[in-house]
């Protein structure tokens, strides 16, 4: 039984790693081009997999090739796909990233099956949700997905962490009321409350803010300067673990996948959130999304 559920995306990552970002009109050379598998909700997945976390994933992908491979892709590390949907007619999602050699990123997605992602779907999928410990969810399918998966689990009795991204400044934050764990970053704390979030004071007081309208906890994930986690008993930080980044692309994933696997092994909040700073580091430290993820036992080498 999956105690570790995904309702969210998966894209086909389109890799291009560049001396500099061109210009607008401009054409100039990039040295390498990978393909990869992503999309947050699969990188999240595939993080706690390799973990030793046994995850379910609710997700919705076309009838091309990237489907095949995606579907082979989650059996493959060991994730159930049996709620992983066709959808005639659609492409799969796509994620074109252009790679500096500073490491940083800039993305684009294409949802293209994700954006079928339905209530109905998670209803087929709720007698196995139960079982699970927690319910991951982000913002690559429809948003009326994520409200109903909230309601959903609470009526399944199975806390929920939504990773607000990409971020949306109509997202309704009365009907994320019931979420154990809400995890934005700065940018997206700052579009879900509309305050400033210009040091750690603003930072915390706009989290307080999403205390203040019922989310359990807030985690505001901050780079390279780490994370505060907020919740009713007070503030702590989160510390950074430097290392010289690589490749930043699905950090953040990580991040979040790797705390679900931790706190679902029965780790405190705070305990299993320094973990997964510490994976979320190592994964920038290599090329990639998914396969920058490291198992268990090779991270446990790296972080005894």
């Amino acid at each position: 039984m999956s105690k570790i559920a995904v309702v969210g995306s998966n894209m086909m990552d389109l890799i291009t790693y560049v001396n500099r970002m061109p210009l607008r009109g401009e054409t100039i050379e990039a040295p390498t081009f990978e393909m990869g598998h992503g999309g947050k909700g699969a990188n999240q997945a595939i993080a706690a997999a390799r973990l030793g976390s046994k995850v379910m994933m609710v997700t919705r992908v076309g009838d091309d090739a990237f489907a095949d491979a995606t579907i082979a892709n989650f059996e493959r590390n060991g994730i159930d796909a049996t709620h992983v949907l066709r959808t005639p007619g659609r492409s799969s999602g796509v994620a074109p990233i252009f790679v500096e050699p500073s490491g940083e990123n800039s993305i684009l997605i294409v949802k293209g099956a994700n954006a079928d992602l339905t209530p109905a779907d998670v209803d087929a999928a709720a007698p196995t949700l139960a079982g699970c410990k927690l319910i991951l969810m982000q913002m690559e399918v429809p948003v009326e997905t994520v409200y109903h998966t909230v309601r959903r689990a609470k009526e399944l009795g199975v806390p929920t962490l939504l990773n607000p991204a990409p971020a949306a400044a109509d997202l309704d934050v009365a009907r994320l009321a019931d979420l154990a764990f809400l995890t934005p970053n700065e940018t997206e704390l700052a579009t879900l409350t509309g305050l400033s979030v210009g040091d750690e004071h603003e930072a915390e007081a706009a989290a307080r803010s999403l205390i203040a309208r019922g989310i359990g906890t807030v985690v505001v994930t901050m780079g390279g300067r780490g994370a505060l986690l907020v919740d009713a008993g007070g503030t702590r930080r989160v510390p950074p673990v430097k290392v010289e980044p690589v490749d930043t692309t699905g950090a953040g994933d990580a991040f979040i996948g790797s705390f679900a696997h931790f706190y679902t092994e029965g780790l405190p909040v705070f305990e299993a959130l320094t973990e997964a700073a510490k994976y979320a580091a190592d994964s920038i430290t290599r090329r990639g999304t998914q396969r920058s993820y490291a198992t268990l036992a090779d991270f446990r080498a790296r972080f005894p």
